[in-house]
């Protein structure tokens, strides 16, 4: 057997793949890694387990920039995202095997439909577990403060958006007074997810002086959206004390943060006229009050002005009323007096006869004269003959003189 150089393997290798293989195929793959250099990309592509997640086939992918210049813009197009390590792709490919670099597939072209279709997979399957878990709604379920004016803010530090949401605020046409605090945070890239729950975490630290909290996202690339369609950071977003906007600068469709937010505007700008628009509403409410009740005050004064007019009017025709009838009892009283008075007398004439008749009839000297004798001693009657002792000396009145007697 004839014994080959490296080089002339590698080109036999190189031959049999040109020739058995010129073709392209679709090939279905996730992103493991990816970096760019001159222009060209270099992929990373990894098949897991279903069961276990465990890589059971690996290889590498290039992406000349003549077609890489063509193929991100149309992706980031289509998908609203980045291409990111963790992304599921269906990609149209061919083999390349070079004698001195080895073997690469070579990419042509990205089916952004498919990658759409695994997004929106994975985002249900998040939406499911968050309702599993009887959190989705939560955030709804909260209210604004009626004066929310302490505003905790998200936001990457330098990002354009962050700097107009702020002016918006301060310079607002009623003169409302916001007072905001930036927590900074990493807005793209793979650490969007754990640098937001870090500034939640912060914000929750001291939720007594928030009334609400904005993240807010503005001025960087219109892709890479996959930071706020994580489960993590949907559930701390869901389990927040604190009412939630996000203003994150997407036109398609809600992210799942946008979805367990309790209100979701599309821009900074648009959260900073949220929050006016909800505090001039609290004005308008004020100022209604006010007037319904200047309104009731002014039907209520006038009511008793004309009461008051009434009562003016009609008292001295009822005084005048009072003191006639008084003036008509007195008269009459006045005419029945003497006739009260006599009748009083004729009363107490008789009832005078009557005790002086009875008076009559006790008189002791009518009992004398009937033959009774009434025995006294020291001036009074004796009633008793107990109360008499020997030696006592008594008189007995009869109806003509006295005995005088003394007990032995």
């Amino acid at each position: 057997m004839k014994t080959l150089t490296l080089y002339e393997l590698n080109w036999l290798v190189r031959r049999t793949i040109e020739t058995e293989m010129a073709q392209e195929y679709w090939v279905e793959a996730e992103l493991s890694e990816m970096h760019t250099s001159r222009g060209h990309c270099y992929m990373e592509l990894v098949q897991k387990d279903d069961r276990n997640n465990t890589p059971i086939a690996r290889a590498s992918a290039k992406c000349w920039a003549s077609q890489w210049t063509i193929i991100e813009p149309h992706f980031e197009r289509a998908t609203g995202q980045q291409l990111h390590a963790g992304m599921k792709l269906r990609l149209k490919v061919y083999p390349q095997f070079h004698e001195a670099f080895g073997f690469s597939w070579i990419v042509t072209d990205i089916d952004p439909t498919f990658t759409l279709g695994d997004l929106a997979r994975r985002r249900m399957e998040i939406i499911r577990q968050l309702k599993e878990e009887g959190i989705f709604d939560l955030q709804k379920g909260l209210e604004l403060p009626l004066f929310c004016q302490r505003i905790a803010v998200i936001s990457s530090a330098t990002a354009a958006g962050y700097g107009d949401f702020a002016n918006q605020l301060t310079n607002n046409e009623y003169g409302f007074n916001f007072e905001t605090q930036l927590f900074p945070a990493i807005m793209q890239g793979e650490q969007v997810e754990a640098s937001i729950i870090n500034a939640l975490n912060a914000i929750y630290q001291q939720a007594d002086d928030f009334d609400c909290v904005v993240i807010i996202r503005g001025g960087g690339a219109t892709a890479d959206m996959s930071g706020f369609d994580t489960l993590a950071l949907a559930e701390n977003v869901a389990n927040f004390p604190l009412p939630i906007i996000t203003g994150i600068g997407h036109d398609r469709d809600e992210c799942v943060l946008d979805m367990v937010s309790h209100q979701r505007v599309k821009t900074p700008t648009a959260a900073a006229a949220f929050l006016i628009s909800n505090l001039k509403a609290v004005l308008d409410t004020i100022d209604d009050a006010e007037q319904r009740i200047v309104r009731y005050m002014q039907l209520k004064l006038t009511s008793l002005k004309s009461q008051i007019a009434n009562l003016q009017e009609t008292f001295p025709r009822l005084l005048s009323v009072v003191i006639t009838r008084q003036r008509a009892r007195l008269d009459t009283l006045s005419s029945k007096l003497p006739l009260l008075i006599e009748r009083r007398l004729t009363q107490e004439k008789h009832r005078l006869e009557m005790m002086s008749e009875k008076t009559q009839h006790l008189d002791p000297t009518l009992l004398l004269q009937r033959g009774y004798s009434i025995t006294l001693k020291d001036g009074k009657a004796v009633k008793s003959a107990k109360d008499l002792h020997s030696g006592d000396e008594i008189e007995t009145r009869l109806h003509e003189g006295t005995i005088k007697s003394i007990i032995k």
